[in-house]
């Protein structure tokens, strides 16, 4: 059963529910007018054939009857205290001879009540009567109730007309408006199964209704398949990317390997190369493993307080020994500042961008370090003089794999572009951020921002 189904049948019955609540509250306050009309007229007729009515002297009631304009619906009966009738006006069927309400003779208070004699349903009010303050006899006065039956009966079907057709015209109504409300949800269902079909994660639920509710899963719907668009991506990149980086070592070895079996003989340049590609395919390893470990959030963070001035002065010192005589290292100005965060991951950091600084810095160049306190906190630079990265390059740069090429010469000891990645995120992961400036021609800053204890 389709959820609109299920709607329309859930709003129809509670329709009906309501309207049959409402349909027995109208039939009886109908009814109760009806039975109060009647008893008024019951009180009226009491009061006028008492009027009529004498006692003589062995407590017998005399009255006239015929002479009492009363409603022709009503019945009169006059049972003295020995239960024999002793007058009375238009007699029933089936009570010539007998009382029409015989349980009410021996009450001594006037009482109403319905009896059913036969197809006859009747209204009847007992009033005892008495003379020096002892009862007489009883007046029992009758009023048919079939003309209050004929009409409760047609007030009842015409109700139920009503409510029929009413549970038609709600069902079709919501039923209706149920297919416009949710018509969204089968643009859903359509669009995911094409998706499936199509592997189409680039297509998206149009919508052009109101911000209510089916609009807002709309939205997070279109959401989550942008995500999942920009994931599917990323993860085809990040394949090809891994891909690309694996065949030029792994070639490298291969065609070493090849060249000594056909030599041989062990060839010391060839196992060196294959020693630096090995090296390679361990680093690249090692840091998939790093970020995908980061991602999953296996990779804790060991935090306590870290000197930081102490931090870069170790950096610097060995860095120094990479450097070498190729490039010029300096220390620039240093502030004693201790932040809160994991002292081997910051180092990570800092000696990650050293090395690029130096790696890409021609001979000749230098690299500057510095860290500097400003307000609540910390700011590390390492600058150098090298190339710079072009302005199309800036804003990838601390994506997966990616090397601005034009500028940075690959070669052997070419990173694979996963260092400023993890480089990005252990620095987020402490509460910072990494802002770079560079301009071609002229160098790059690393700007690596930490909060202060």
């Amino acid at each position: 059963m389709s959820l609109r189904l299920r709607l329309t049948l859930l709003y129809a019955t509670l329709t009906g529910g309501i309207l049959l609540v409402f349909a027995a509250a109208v039939i009886f306050v109908f009814n109760a007018i009806l039975v109060n009309q009647i008893d008024n007229t019951l009180d009226n007729a009491v009061d006028v054939i008492i009027s009529g009515i004498t006692v003589d002297s062995i407590d017998e009631v005399k009255a006239d009857l015929t002479s009492i304009e009363l409603s022709s619906d009503v019945y009169v009966q006059v049972w003295g205290v020995d239960n024999k009738l002793q007058t009375g006006l238009k007699t029933l069927e089936g009570f010539a001879d007998r009382p029409f309400d015989r349980g009410a003779l021996l009450l001594d208070t006037p009482v109403y009540r319905d009896v059913q004699a036969g197809n006859q349903r009747l209204r009847i009010v007992s009033v005892p009567l008495e003379r020096n303050d002892h009862r007489v006899a009883t007046l029992q006065v009758a009023v048919n109730l079939s003309v209050v039956d004929v009409a409760r009966i047609g007030l009842t079907n015409t109700l139920a007309v009503i409510w029929g057709v009413a549970i038609l015209i709600s069902g079709n109504a919501a039923w209706l408006t149920l297919g416009q409300t949710l018509r969204p949800l089968k643009t859903i269902t359509e669009t995911a199964e094409q998706i499936n079909r199509a592997d189409d994660l680039s297509r998206r639920i149009p919508y052009d209704g109101p911000a209510d509710e089916i609009g807002s899963l709309v939205d997070s719907f279109n959401q989550t398949l942008e995500r999942l668009e920009v994931l599917f991506t990323s993860q085809q990149r990040l394949l090809a990317d891994v891909s690309h980086e694996l065949r030029t070592p792994l070639t490298v070895i291969k065609g070493n390997v090849d060249l000594m079996r056909r030599m041989k003989s062990l060839d010391e340049e060839s196992l060196t190369s294959i020693d630096h590609e090995a090296g390679r395919l361990s680093r690249l390893v090692g840091g998939l493993l790093l970020l995908a470990q980061a991602e999953s959030g296996k990779l804790a963070l060991v935090e306590k307080p870290v000197e930081l001035d102490l931090l870069v002065t170790e950096v610097f010192q060995e860095m120094s020994i990479l450097a070498g005589n190729k490039i010029r290292l300096h220390l620039n100005e240093i502030d004693q500042v201790i932040a809160n965060g994991d002292r081997d991951r910051l180092k990570q950091v800092l000696i990650n961008l050293v090395a690029n600084a130096i790696q890409y810095t021609l001979p000749g160049g230098e690299v500057f370090l510095s860290l500097e306190k400003i307000k609540n906190q910390a700011r590390i630079i390492c600058r150098d003089t090298g190339p710079g990265i072009p302005v199309e390059d800036l804003p990838h740069i601390f994506e997966r794999f990616y090397r601005a090429e034009k500028s940075r010469t690959r070669g052997r000891t070419t990173g694979f572009g996963l260092g400023l990645s993890i480089a990005n995120w252990i620095v987020e992961r402490h509460g910072g951020r990494i802002e770079v400036n560079s301009k071609e021609g002229q160098g790059t800053a690393f700007a690596i921002w930490l909060p202060v204890i």
